[in-house]
């Protein structure tokens, strides 16, 4: 039995990390938490804006949100971006996907199941614009996906993500919905206000993450950069995103007790996206004659999320208690699990359906 194949019988949860392993648990318990301290601590609001950074965002906040960044950004190999892919259908694929489709699927979704919620489809909408550099290293792993093409990706997409989002958030926001005739009556977006917010919370971490892995490999290898230091910054990632959980629904709680209908609703769409994006790329990927490897990279790149970015996004645009805010934090919370089922889905069809072997899947297709 080969290495791959032991891989396959191990359960797909037991191969993941504790932390990860109970992430929806950890998001529950931090949202419950932040409820406890709204309630404790009615004030803290105003202690909390008592000193503010850039886009308005406040200094507790705008640091929790950096750390939560940057462990994910650390992890890129950005020596990847290079790699010119023997299989140009990959890259070209993926990049529809990710910046064509992925979009304009939750941007319809939203539409469709929150026409009367503006602000959680906004919310929402920017979720469908962070598209994910992080987890998707996960998913892929533990689908046994091709981790050549799954770093190139993820290299690619962070920096199409510097250059682009804004762009992208002013074209579904504002004016796609005027080109259909949709009200975008209340909703005051500046793609300056994007971009400044993009450029710090993913551009700074960004730059971090990547002298931070070339002066340590350069230092060490990379062997003990992915072995060794990788694994001690990875948690403060998960560390960042629960503590600003617990701020926002510290600050968000009593909508959130209230309303928890709303929440209900805003899972709706975000179970439908990861469904139609992951399975119809799943589809296409096979259809192409990718292999299962590539196939299953190309499905959870397109199906996965960069839910920090979306979260820092809609706090320093439209404030920690906002209601695109509360559609960013519950994006991870419905994200982690439905993708771990995914993998399920994934490993079942590579041994229910036939692919091509990953040599047969590199090789040019002639007419």
């Amino acid at each position: 039995m080969s290495g791959t194949d032991v891989a396959l019988e191990r359960p797909v949860i037991a191969r993941l990390s504790f932390l990860d392993r109970f992430l929806p648990v950890w998001i529950l318990l931090a949202m419950a938490l932040g409820i406890g301290l709204g309630r404790a601590v009615p004030s803290l609001n105003r202690h909390l804006n008592a000193i503010q950074v850039t886009s308005g965002t406040s200094l507790p906040i705008f640091i929790g949100l950096l750390v939560m960044m940057y462990p994910v950004l650390a992890k890129v190999r950005y020596s990847r971006i290079g790699t010119v892919a023997r299989d140009p259908r990959m890259m070209v694929t993926s990049l529809v996907l990710n910046w064509l489709v992925g979009p304009a699927v939750m941007f319809a979704l939203a539409w469709l199941m929150l026409p009367d919620q503006p602000t959680y489809r906004t919310g929402l909408i920017i979720v469908g614009l962070a598209r994910c550099i992080a987890m998707v290293l996960i998913w892929n792993d533990l689908s046994c996906g091709d981790r050549e093409a799954a770093a190139v990706l993820v290299a690619v997409n962070s920096l199409f993500q510097i250059a682009m989002f804004s762009v992208l958030g002013y074209f579904y926001l504002q004016v796609l919905p005027g080109w259909l005739g949709l009200s975008t009556v209340g909703l005051h977006l500046s793609i300056a206000r994007i971009a400044e917010t993009v450029a710090i919370f993913l551009g700074v971490p960004l730059v971090a993450g990547f002298l931070t892995r070339t002066f340590g490999e350069r230092a060490k290898g990379r062997e003990w950069y992915e072995t060794k230091l990788l694994p001690r910054l990875g948690p403060f990632a998960l560390y960042g995103l629960l503590y600003t959980i617990v701020i926002l629904f510290a600050l968000q709680g009593r909508t959130i007790t209230t309303h928890p209908v709303q929440v209900a609703r805003i899972a709706l769409p975000l179970l439908a996206y990861f469904a139609i994006m992951w399975t119809g790329s799943f589809l296409l990927g096979r259809r192409l004659g990718l292999g299962y490897e590539r196939t299953a990279t190309l499905a959870f790149t397109a199906a996965g999320n960069n839910f920090e970015l979306a979260i820092a996004v809609c706090i320093g645009v439209f404030g920690v208690t906002s209601g695109q805010a509360l559609a960013g934090v519950v994006g991870p919370l419905i994200e982690v699990p439905v993708l771990v089922a995914l993998v399920y889905v994934a490993l079942w069809a590579r041994r229910r359906f036939p692919f091509p072997s990953a040599t047969q899947a590199e090789e040019p297709v002639h007419g």
